[in-house]
């Protein structure tokens, strides 16, 4: 394709030089927003006066063909095209004729691409809360099927105190919701509109930036054009959201490996979300969960490789803008396969209330309980503490749990103890006297979860 920017140059660029220039390899992936601010450019364009009622319907109608045909494959992209913006333009005036070489009038590819690229995250960040709120949605409905389910609560990796299943998983979902928070402000902030910007001081055109805003869903036009063709800001808000719904993920992906293992086998991952091995006829694999796991690192990267970009820039535009897009398209893209993977694999898993209830037996969760149950009984907590520790202590010399020491054994350590003790340490009382605001009893972990299906009915 010849350059549409000779003139200054004769155009006549290195190969290696032009294929190192050229962004159509990746950011043709944005040729809908391409077109769509094109033809909202081109209706300003007419309403001003700068270009006719006739030029102005060529114009859209030539965009909304070659939209067409490139959805349906009818139109290829040129690997040759220097970038989207100029394959678009070119094959216009292939089309239509010298209209389409007015198309670009009051406008620079460089509030072209920063238009672009706003449209592109904008409907990318609206597609990730759609699959956050999905997962919720799943976790929520989990959580209900599993009310009666217990396991072990965990600080360290080390047994802490018995809680629902319900009660563990739902954490999760308070942490996408966050993540849906942190997306819909991020919003706000790409919702600003930079064409009519131009390549950096504005137009001697009499434009109407306001129009072109409205019409494209901007809240506003950027109040300084300067800022608008060079703001990438909310790329970086956008992938540091990104690089917080991955831990999530990552976490939540950590703990379902763990509990499918044999050593806890607390749950079985679906065949449809599982591999197996070459050599181990045994084996079942929890790749899907690795794979969210090991993606983290790379919406990771992409964050830090724009920041690092960005860090040294002097005003306006700079060729090493064009970097910011394969960054944010492997992130978004990484984000929403992650998502969508794990919505599949946690609807689909197996639960095994059993293999958690014999967990949560084990390990003394219910000496916190004990303690508790003294102090009910007028004891000071450190001295009561003191005691269930020397009680579990001896258990552990002995072989036995909590529930099975007789009373005669309790009373040797204090003698408020009576028969009561053993209702007070009963693992399911455990949980259910939790009834603390956000705790793991079943009417708590109810509470939170019509919280949920309150927000998701809102939103």
């Amino acid at each position: 394709m010849k350059k549409m920017w000779a003139g200054r140059t004769e155009a006549r660029v290195d190969k290696i030089a032009d294929s190192f220039n050229s962004s159509i390899s990746f950011d043709s992936r944005m040729y809908e927003e391409d077109i769509t601010g094109s033809i909202v450019h081109a209706k300003m364009l007419e309403k001003q006066g700068i270009i006719s009622f006739e030029e102005r319907l060529s114009i859209e109608n030539g965009l909304k063909t070659i939209l067409s045909d490139l959805q349906t494959g009818k139109l290829e992209i040129s690997s040759s095209a220097e970038d989207i913006h100029m394959f678009v333009e070119e094959v216009l005036t292939e089309r239509i004729g010298d209209a389409g070489k007015k198309l670009h009038t009051a406008r620079s590819r460089n509030d072209q691409v920063a238009l672009d690229v706003r449209l592109y995250t904008r409907k990318t960040a609206k597609e990730v809360i759609g699959k956050l709120k999905a997962l919720i949605g799943v976790i929520k409905n989990r959580a209900e099927e599993n009310l009666d389910a217990i396991m072990p609560g965990y600080t360290h990796l080390q047994h802490a105190q018995p809680i629902l299943f319900s009660h563990h998983i739902l954490a999760y979902a308070f942490m996408f919701l966050r993540d849906i928070g942190r997306l819909e402000d991020c919003i706000k902030r790409i919702n600003i509109s930079p064409i009519g910007s131009c390549a950096l001081a504005g137009t001697t055109y009499d434009t109407d930036r306001f129009f072109e805003a409205q019409n494209l869903g901007f809240s506003e036009p950027c109040r300084n054009s300067m800022d608008g063709v060079s703001d990438r800001d909310f790329c970086v808000e956008f992938l540091s959201a990104a690089s917080l719904i991955m831990p999530h993920l990552s976490r939540f992906s950590e703990e379902l490996i763990l509990w499918s293992s044999w050593e806890f086998a607390f749950i079985e991952m679906s065949d449809a979300y599982s591999t197996g091995s070459s050599i181990m006829p045994q084996k079942k694999n929890s790749d899907m969960a690795e794979l969210c796991r090991g993606k983290t690192g790379r919406v990771y990267g992409s964050l830090v490789s724009l920041l690092t970009t960005l860090k040294g820039l002097p005003l306006a535009y700079n060729k090493d803008m064009q970097e910011d897009k394969e960054a944010l398209f492997d992130a978004s893209d990484t984000v929403k396969v992650s998502l969508e993977v794990f919505t599949g694999m946690f609807e689909s898993l197996a639960v095994h209330k059993e293999a958690m209830m014999n967990a949560a037996r084990k390990g003394f969760m219910n000496a916190t309980d004990l303690a508790d149950y003294l102090v009910g009984r007028g004891m000071a907590f450190r001295d009561a503490y003191k005691i269930s520790g020397r009680i579990v202590s001896y258990c552990i010399v002995q072989g036995k749990i909590l529930e099975n020491l007789s009373l005669e054994e309790y009373k040797n350590f204090s003698v408020l103890f009576d028969e009561s003790v053993y209702g007070a340490i009963d693992i399911k009382t455990c949980v259910e006297r939790r009834t603390s605001y956000g705790g793991t009893s079943e009417s708590s972990v109810r509470e939170q979860i019509v919280y949920l299906e309150k927000v998701l009915k809102e939103s």
